[in-house]
């Protein structure tokens, strides 16, 4: 054997490593990556079901009790508006908690626009500040009343 038929069997023998080497690097990139998919792969048992939670998909636009479901608002005319262009930038809890007279409401409104980049309403702004001021007009908030027949006794020292 001369030396250009030794090199090329050192070769070969090479390639040949290089190849296994590449094999399996590609099967165990297939196996991980199908772990990925489905971690049970490689746990060797069966998956225990029993513990799986069902997630139901709600209707985002479901109202039962005149209540629309996913925010909270009351279903009147211009709920719809208000869920669009409200509920984009905050909750609808943020809406029921600020109650307001038709002044109040269109000044927030024009401070949104002002300071938080609120697009403009336009057409939609009566329909929403009409909506807001029907639904969720400001309430008078009185102090409980007094307490009576308590009795009272003396603190010792």
């Amino acid at each position: 054997m001369d030396k250009h038929d030794k090199f090329k069997k050192s070769v070969k023998v090479i390639h040949k490593g290089f190849l296994l080497i590449f094999s399996l690097l590609g099967v165990i990139t297939c196996i991980l990556f199908y772990a990925m998919i489905d971690p049970t792969f490689l746990t060797f048992r069966t998956a225990d079901t029993s513990n799986y939670v069902v997630i139901e998909e709600i209707d985002e636009d479901l109202i039962e009790n005149g209540i629309h479901v996913r925010t909270g608002l009351i279903d009147a005319k211009g709920l719809i508006e208000v869920v669009n262009n409200c509920t984009n930038c905050h909750s609808a809890k943020l809406i029921t908690q600020n109650r307001m007279n038709k002044e109040r409401w269109e000044a927030t409104i024009d401070w949104m626009q002002k300071t938080q980049n609120l697009w403009d309403l336009g057409k939609n702004e009566e329909i929403i500040v009409n909506y807001l001021v029907t639904n969720y007009p400001p309430q008078k908030k009185g102090r409980r009343l007094g307490l009576t027949n308590i009795e009272w006794y003396d603190l010792e020292d």
